[in-house]
């Protein structure tokens, strides 16, 4: 599954800004009271979206290598306001613009993969997050 997320995530690069692009109006359609959580301009949201992403799926090799980052993002969205429902709404996103972007492509296989790689990202993260909620004293 690693190799099907990676070999699709590279041929989604060019199309970086539509992926962003999509994904946020996918995003704010399916909950319109996340919007006020992007304090950035969304083009500069689209931008860090495409990094983490690119980091994560690059890292989905070794994930001993990325999981303390992605524990480190889970921890600071608790600052911004994300809550736990939150990572859903952002799967349901994330997989429908991969479908919508690849077309026929998107094969049940290839969104499988895909949504294999986003829980155990998404769960490192609200693990982090549970882990700051429950001690508000956690460093950050």
């Amino acid at each position: 599954q690693i190799e099907i997320v990676q070999r699709t995530f590279a041929l989604a690069a060019p199309m970086a800004e539509e992926i962003a692009d999509r994904f946020y109006e996918r995003l704010f359609e399916l909950d319109p009271s996340l919007r006020p959580l992007f304090t950035h301009s969304m083009k500069q949201q689209g931008e860090k979206l495409m990094t983490v992403l690119a980091f994560a799926v690059r890292g989905l090799s070794h994930p001993e290598q990325i999981l303390p980052a992605v524990q480190r993002l889970g921890e600071r969205h608790v600052h911004y306001g994300v809550q736990t429902a939150h990572y859903a709404t952002v799967g349901s996103a994330l997989l429908w613009t991969l479908g919508e972007v690849f077309g026929p492509a998107f094969t049940p296989e290839v969104e499988g993969a895909w949504a294999a790689a986003y829980q155990l990202l998404a769960g490192v993260m609200q693990d982090a997050a549970a882990a700051v909620e429950a001690d508000p004293t956690h460093p950050v």
